[in-house]
């Protein structure tokens, strides 16, 4: 079969074959640049209340230690068990990556489950890399597949994940491309995650997380097994673009394989916040250093933004609590007018302080429709503030910090992990020290071991 008549298989093809020698070197060096990133998101997040409840579920339901590790609480379990608690840590300080294209945020449900099978199978640096390639390859593909009319209704990460997980353990258990094929199936008929949660201020985003990343797992382990999947999950009369979409584009399944990198079009979030709301924070902060403005120097601000941030900005007005904060456009540039960023640290004490709560309701968003057509290949930032003694200023970012064109160095990346391994005492200064350099040589790793004692 053609991939024009089965793409599914095309990707699936790509997905089981990909080999360590077929990356670019660059691909690789941005490879470990967002493993090292995502570990900074899990270690910030070992306290977390919703974290705790999945890792007691986990504890009490799985072994009490395994081949894989745990990475915020340093117990071990089996790899479907670390993989779920790793990967629900690693989407709560909202500061894991995204990819504009598919509105998806790829290393918590790929290199969660990855590790902890690479762990458990003994697999060389090179082949943790190789696989967390293809999760993202396959993930963010079925992302873009899923268009723009998928993610009003579902989470992306939550749905696309399970498949990006399947591609990742898939390939580290190095599936047949048949097997590969069966995964998909497995994983896309087990994908999940409304944006409902986002209205009662609920853990679900966590629960999104590890589902995809224990979904995609199991279904590569049972692929390996003999279990069957639906060829065509994606694409099929009855499958997910049909279920839960309306602008579905198959040939986005198989766009550029081998040629096209797109991992290296991720973008590393710096606000601890909703990406939806980087674009006009970076505007906004744009605006009031040129014009020296103070919080108090502002009368009101007009963000002009895509259709994906109403859809889900919109659900929060005045956040009940630090998280749901985070999808307050209001509060990340009340943040961002008050203290000049919106890190995690100002979340956790200022999100309702009455300045920010102040500038909160000064803010509003517009549909903007250069802004719309743009997203989501490209998220602008445009904002219009108008000042106490009657000036409207106008502020626009073609590209938010950590963009590709706009990204992080290697030297801000160690920094941004190091200050989340801190905030959450997931390590200390030695230990994210540590971690930094054993990313850096994991490509000559000649075994997975553990990251932490």
């Amino acid at each position: 079969m053609t991939s024009s008549n089965h793409p599914s298989q095309t990707l699936a093809t790509f997905a089981a074959g990909l080999e360590f020698t077929d990356i670019p070197a660059p691909v690789l060096r941005r490879t470990e640049d967002l493993m090292l990133d995502w570990l900074g998101s899990v270690l910030a997040a070992r306290t977390a209340r919703p974290v705790r409840s999945i890792e007691r579920f986990a504890r009490t339901m799985g072994p009490a230690e395994g081949p894989s590790e745990i990475l915020t609480s340093r117990r071990t379990s089996s790899p479907v068990f670390a993989a779920l608690v790793n990967a629900a840590a690693s989407h709560y300080v909202e500061q894991d990556d995204v990819h504009n294209g598919s509105v998806f945020h790829p290393a918590a449900v790929v290199i969660a489950p990855a590790l902890a099978v690479a762990q458990s199978l003994g697999a060389s640096g090179a082949q943790l890399l190789a696989a967390v390639v293809a999760g993202y390859e396959v993930g963010i593909r079925v992302g873009e597949f899923l268009g723009r009319s998928h993610y009003r209704t579902f989470h992306t990460t939550a749905t696309a994940g399970t498949l990006a997980a399947a591609a990742a353990v898939g390939s580290l258990l190095k599936l047949t491309p048949q097997q590969m094929l069966h995964a998909f199936g497995s994983a896309g008929t087990q994908s999940a995650g409304v944006w409902e949660f986002l209205r009662d201020a609920a853990d679900s985003k966590q629960l999104h997380c590890a589902h995809a990343a224990a979904s995609g797992l199991m279904s590569a382990y049972l692929a390996q097994d003999g279990f069957t999947g639906a060829a065509k999950v994606l694409e099929g009369a009855q499958g997910l673009g049909v279920g839960m979409s309306s602008d579905a584009d198959p040939a986005k399944l198989t766009d550029r394989l081998g040629t096209r990198w797109a991992l290296a079009e991720t973008s590393f979030k710096y606000h601890a916040s909703c990406r939806h709301t980087h674009p006009a924070a970076d505007a906004l902060l744009q605006v009031m250093a040129q014009h020296g403005l103070k919080h108090g120097d502002v009368a009101r601000v007009t963000t002009h933004v895509h259709q994906g941030a109403i859809d889900v900005l919109g659900r929060v007005t005045v956040p009940a609590t630090v998280h749901q904060g985070k999808f307050s456009m209001g509060t990340v540039l009340g943040l961002i007018a008050v203290h000049g960023r919106a890190g995690l640290g100002e979340f956790d004490r200022d999100f309702l302080a009455p300045e920010v709560a102040a500038f909160r309701d000064k803010v509003t968003m517009a549909l903007d429709a250069e802004v719309d057509t743009a997203y989501p290949a490209r998220w602008i930032g445009k904002v219009s503030v108008q000042t106490r003694d009657g000036r409207t200023l106008e502020g626009r970012v073609d590209e938010p910090k950590g963009d590709p064109g706009n990204t992080l160095s290697r030297a801000e990346i160690e920094d941004k992990m190091q200050r989340l391994a801190h905030y959450g005492e997931g390590a200390t200064a030695e230990e994210a020290q540590a971690l930094c350099q054993r990313i850096w040589q994991l490509a000559d790793a000649p075994r997975v071991e553990r990251w932490l004692p």
